[in-house]
């Protein structure tokens, strides 16, 4: 089925897909994440995440909370280095509940003083938390060495000194240089006619005044190779090996994500899990991932093992993508890559709240999202020339960074 859109004349953006199914899912998207803070906020985005539930001007905390919970519904919110997102899934007949809190958090949040220190105290410990799980840190720590210096280096969580000294009009100031109504968009998956659907917005979103931000993000730009190694308390070696990759629009993502779950995916039998943990023993942890941002993107290598195994798991890691960048694809090597990335999709697809988010995220950039049809259309179309060319593009040695914890 089609998507539908309507745009309000206060610039925020709708995307609905209607489904036969008691239970829908609906969000806010802004288009405003962790890469733009300054270097004083630190952690705002992912802060103010969490404070947008602590009271509006007519609801405290606890009636913001049981609003959705206590009809069924299951509220939420993330934060990313390009988002953040309120979002809930409810019984269908709960929409204009949904609706009409998503408006009230978002533009009525009046940041009590009080909540300030106590989601202060809660973040350190979420901070603290993500400290002492190396194997989830070195993502991040990953990133902050290829993005050295520019804002997408910046943890999502933020640092534990800068958010200490977080106050009230600097969470004000965030809101009013980057909540635009220009950067939002509200998506929905559920049982409800879009016509319905956009007398809802209107009738809570429509009265909000419009507002634009100015371009505030600065593309990345100068990356150079590097590698570090960092001493770590913990029983495995962990280690990341990547290069930068292709954002968003570019037309050679979905042949990278091709590429990359054939190397490293989810599946059992990709290329790193058979060479490395199913040949030889030596990882628990091996997978490849890709990220892709608005101006750029990451593919990387996770691998997690006994000291003892860490230089044998890298010469390893950098054969497989030796392999696929030396030798092209076959016909069934290629088909067999298309089928299984294509049924990942159809099986990811069959969360709907999933494809809500997937809505969303792609509306706040694009004026009309791929349907999953045209999805599967791009990729049977990937030929072996295209893989062999970002293979060697991605996987040149010579552009690889590397990030090691020591086990000590």
């Amino acid at each position: 089925m089609e998507y539908q859109y309507h745009q309000l004349k206060n610039g925020i953006k709708i995307i609905h897909k209607e489904e036969q199914s008691a239970v829908a899912h609906c969000g806010l998207m802004v288009n405003t994440g962790s890469r733009d803070e300054n270097e004083q906020e630190s952690g705002m985005a992912h802060f103010i995440e969490h404070l947008i539930f602590k009271g509006t001007k007519k609801r405290k905390a606890y009636h913001v909370l049981s609003r959705i919970e206590n009809v069924g519904g299951d509220l939420n919110a993330f934060t990313t280095k390009e988002e953040t997102c309120i979002y809930a899934s409810f019984l269908q007949p709960y929409y204009e509940v949904s609706l009409e809190l998503f408006a009230d958090v978002a533009f009525n949040s009046v940041f009590p003083v009080k909540e300030l220190k106590k989601e202060k105290d809660i973040i350190i410990d979420e901070i603290n938390s993500y400290n002492d799980s190396p194997s989830e840190l070195i993502f991040d720590d990953f990133e902050a060495l290829l993005f050295d210096g520019h804002p997408l280096a910046r943890n999502i969580l933020g640092d534990m000194d800068h958010v200490k000294q977080f106050k009230k009009q600097d969470v004000l100031r965030f809101v009013k240089r980057n909540y635009s109504t220009r950067q939002m968009v509200i998506a929905s998956v559920g049982r409800i006619k879009f016509e319905k659907l956009v007398t809802l917005v209107e009738r809570y979103f429509g009265h909000i005044r419009s507002s634009a931000v100015p371009s505030r993000r600065s593309s990345f730009t100068g990356y150079a190779a590097s590698e570090k190694r960092v001493d770590k308390d913990s029983y495995l070696t962990h280690c990341m090996i990547g290069n930068i990759a292709y954002p968003a629009g570019h037309p050679e993502k979905m042949t990278m994500l091709l590429l990359n779950n054939l190397l490293g995916g989810p599946a059992l039998n990709s290329r790193l899990s058979l060479g490395i943990r199913e040949k030889y023993g030596f990882a628990y942890g091996i997978e490849s991932m890709y990220q892709p941002y608005s101006d750029t993107g990451v593919f990387a290598v996770y691998l997690g093992t006994d000291p003892a195994y860490i230089d044998k798991g890298i010469k390893l890691v950098i054969k497989e993508m030796k392999k696929l960048s030396d030798n092209k694809l076959g016909s069934i090597q290629l088909q067999s890559a298309k089928r299984q990335l294509i049924g990942q999709l159809a099986i990811s697809y069959e969360s709907k709240l999933n494809e809500m988010l997937a809505m969303a995220k792609s509306h706040l950039n694009k004026p009309r999202v791929k349907i999953y049809g045209e999805i599967l259309s791009e990729i049977e179309n990937i030929k072996a020339d295209d893989v062999l060319e970002v293979a060697n593009k991605v996987f040149d040695p010579k552009e690889m960074s590397m990030l090691i914890y020591n086990a000590r």
